[in-house]
């Protein structure tokens, strides 16, 4: 027989565990993960609002930081739907748009590691919190 101390615990525990997983799961979605960077440029630039086109010009747009990689598309292709092939290494690179690939923003670490390469070769520079949010409220409608 468990004690009532044992009870009283699992009684607190089971349902906080259970309340956290579920906060994980929601925080992992697409969308969830656009709302989250809209948030932080909402704090960086007081009444900003994602804007899907501006999401979209920003991938099309000719950075002319390189000539390999001029812009998203270079790599990713012009249609975010589509898979793209890096014009360097010739991988084959999954859709970026969630319709085609409800898998490609979900993870944090990912999205950030992925920004912070990418815009540093294509933009020449880390991408802001705006120009996050812009492109993954266009890409998560996609």
């Amino acid at each position: 027989m468990k004690s009532p101390i044992f009870r009283k615990l699992a009684a607190w525990l089971f349902p906080t565990l259970l309340s956290s997983f579920s906060l994980c799961a929601v925080a992992e979605t697409p969308a969830a993960m656009a709302e989250r960077y809209a948030q932080r440029a909402a704090q960086e630039q007081a009444g900003f609002t994602p804007d899907p086109a501006r999401g979209e010009a920003f991938y099309r747009k000719n950075h002319g930081v390189s000539a390999d990689m001029p812009g998203c598309y270079a790599c990713h292709g012009a249609d975010p739907r589509q898979s793209g092939k890096h014009v360097v290494t010739g991988k084959t690179i999954a859709p970026m748009a969630v319709s085609a690939n409800p898998e490609r923003f979900t993870d944090e670490t990912k999205i950030e590691k992925w920004f912070r390469r990418n815009c540093k070769e294509v933009v020449g520079r880390e991408c802001t919190a705006a120009e996050k949010a812009d492109f993954l409220a266009w890409l998560v409608h996609q």
